[in-house]
């Protein structure tokens, strides 16, 4: 039995730096074994399958081919198809009368407790608002991620110790939901 996952690579084909053409990590994945290979957008998001039920094992053994590949570590979070499904259904926010462009996912490597963020005023950053599921959180930003303060809040690297996290917004997220579907 197999199950395609997505591979969410972190701070990858930024301003011209650590780049890692999508062709070359289509190729990277088939030489690595992996089925059903694909790639969205050129912001590191591959999709796969797999016969491994170990996103942590996947991750890991995915950041050394593509350190070894690339000359560069990169980040990579790996999710299953049935987990992204359930991001998207689970989604606190009306996600069918947002603009995909306006809410975000933000997807971490474990468990966050909601005590990591209860330092933050959410009244203070309104509209704007923020919801925590298993492994990610959930923002809403009406006005676009360039221009939130309650994203550039939830940012900062004191509330964020110790974990990793890569961010797709909306529409990415439920285009990974159908490039995973078995």
């Amino acid at each position: 039995m197999s199950t395609m996952y997505a591979a969410l690579l972190r701070g990858i084909n930024v301003s011209g730096h650590r780049r890692v053409p999508m062709p070359e990590l289509r190729a990277l994945l088939t030489e690595l074994g992996y089925g059903d290979v694909a790639t969205h957008l050129q912001s590191g998001n591959a999709v796969f399958r797999s016969a491994s039920g170990d996103e942590s094992a996947l991750a890991a053994g995915l950041e050394r081919a593509v350190e070894e590949h690339f000359g560069f570590p990169v980040e990579i979070l790996v999710r299953s198809g049935p987990d992204l499904a359930a991001i998207v259904e689970d989604c606190p926010f009306p996600a069918d009368r947002i603009e995909g462009k306006h809410l975000h996912v933000t997807f971490f490597d474990r468990p966050v407790d909601a005590a990591r963020y209860a330092s933050l005023d959410a009244q203070a950053f309104l509209p704007e608002e923020f919801r925590l599921g298993r492994r990610e959180l959930y923002l809403y930003a009406p006005e676009g991620l360039g221009r939130s303060k309650l994203a550039a809040a939830l940012g900062r690297p004191a509330l964020n110790r110790g974990l990793l996290a890569t961010s797709r917004n909306w529409n990415t997220v439920e285009r990974l939901v159908e490039m995973t579907r078995d």
